[in-house]
């Protein structure tokens, strides 16, 4: 059975982790193959260990590059032990972030260009894609508010930079989206979390080959 690959994204805040663990649950029992939760960096023992590196806040010496080569470092690793094999085994794959976010984050909020580092994350990937991204938007104040007030004084070091860096990955983000919009759909994930999920819900039962789905009434 033909695997598919969905990934989430967008700005710190805009409750990817939440959305997705309940989105997976609407969905995952009305699945005919298996399907794999996981996220970036990370989603591999040696992943996880550079995503520590990346987001540890006394790291604040690293240069705008290295962040961007440990990013690919750890996809690649990612792709290595977790998403090819679920790509050869016929799941359904859920990934929150991918390279989009490399794209926003370091190619446009570090001023690297979305070129170079796409470059490098085709390196770490061999191409892979995915075939569905869906992009939850939140304005970056609001999702900057949303995290101070969940867990103030925890921040990673990506999540205390100041909020001029944030917009200027939301801006970032709103060029890969235009250039993507036959993969990448967008979902206002300003609204009620209940909404949130069910639009994502809807996106995907639309997207996702139906031979990979079972009887799913409405």
């Amino acid at each position: 059975m033909k695997s598919y690959f969905i990934s989430f994204e967008g700005p710190d805040g805009s409750g990817k982790s939440t959305v997705i663990e309940q989105v997976v649950a609407q969905i995952g029992p009305h699945l005919k193959t298996q399907y794999l939760v996981t996220r970036e960096p990370g989603g591999s023992e040696i992943a996880e260990k550079i995503r520590q590196m990346i987001l540890d806040p006394a790291n604040h010496l690293m240069s705008a590059k290295t962040e961007a080569l440990l990013y690919a470092a750890a996809r690649s690793q990612h792709m290595a032990e977790t998403i090819i094999p679920a790509i050869k085994q016929g799941k359904v794959i859920f990934s929150d972030r991918f390279v989009d976010s490399s794209l926003a984050y370091q190619g446009v909020g570090r001023d690297l260009g979305i070129h170079a580092v796409k470059q490098i994350n085709d390196f770490a990937t061999s191409g892979i894609a995915p075939d569905l991204t869906i992009f939850l938007d939140i304005k970056p104040e609001v999702g900057l508010r949303r995290i101070a007030k969940e867990r103030a004084g925890q921040e990673d070091r990506l999540e205390q930079e100041q909020l001029a860096f944030h917009q200027k990955v939301y801006h970032g983000y709103q060029e890969v989206n235009q250039e993507n919009k036959a993969r990448i759909k967008v979902i206002d994930a300003e609204k009620p979390l209940a909404e949130v999920v069910s639009d994502c819900v809807k996106i995907i039962k639309t997207y996702l080959p139906q031979e990979l789905l079972k009887d799913w009434d409405e």
